[in-house]
């Protein structure tokens, strides 16, 4: 946490095969500023800072696609995890059904301190250049490294943006709710255990 109360984190990984740079601000207003070189990955990436309320910068360059957007999740995880601290004080859970268009997408998120991905996005076909599964090894990867239990589930949908869109805005909004600060109990983490 800096010393004007927010909770951010540098963003930064480098690997023989992908270099990226940048910062994250959970306690942000949307705003982003992003570079892989994949545009539709731009997109929703400045997507999922938007509806959580992240400031994100991030620079990516890297010699696969399918390398750097896992990477991209490795970095930006690890990030969300550094910028949370101890987790005391968060609300720890949240979830949110988001319609796009005719797509509706559900999304549950647990904080926990355990990183796992369950995912159903109904995805068949490549969006705009980007391969369903480079979607799922982002999100896995955004999981493990952030320490947290993500579920997105395709309700329904028929056009493969509108999918992917509606499962990133649905993960970002569970995000927002649970990073929140909780008015109650401000300084416990929230677990019988004592600690996530």
């Amino acid at each position: 946490m800096s010393g004007d109360g927010r909770r951010r984190a540098k963003i930064e990984r480098r690997t023989l095969e992908v270099g990226i740079i940048g910062e994250l601000n959970i306690d942000g207003s949307g705003r982003a500023k992003i570079s892989t070189g994949v545009p539709f990955f731009d997109h929703m990436l400045a997507t999922l800072a938007k509806h959580a309320l992240f400031d994100l910068e991030l620079v990516a360059e890297g010699d696969l696609k399918h390398h750097l957007i896992e990477e991209v999740g490795i970095a930006l995880g690890s990030a969300l995890d550094a910028a949370l601290g101890d987790r005391r004080g968060i609300r720890r859970f949240g979830s949110a059904l988001i319609p796009m268009d005719e797509s509706l997408a559900s999304a549950a998120v647990d904080l926990s301190g355990r990183g796992s991905a369950h995912l159903n996005l109904g995805l068949r076909n490549a969006i705009e250049g980007l391969e369903a599964r480079h979607l799922e090894h982002f999100l896995r990867s955004l999981a493990a490294s952030s320490r947290s239990t993500i579920h997105v589930n395709l309700v329904y949908g028929i056009d493969e943006h509108h999918k992917a869109e509606s499962a990133i805005k649905a993960l970002a909004r569970a995000l927002r709710d649970a990073v929140e600060r909780e008015r109650g109990a401000p300084e416990e983490v929230p677990s019988v255990k004592g600690r996530l």
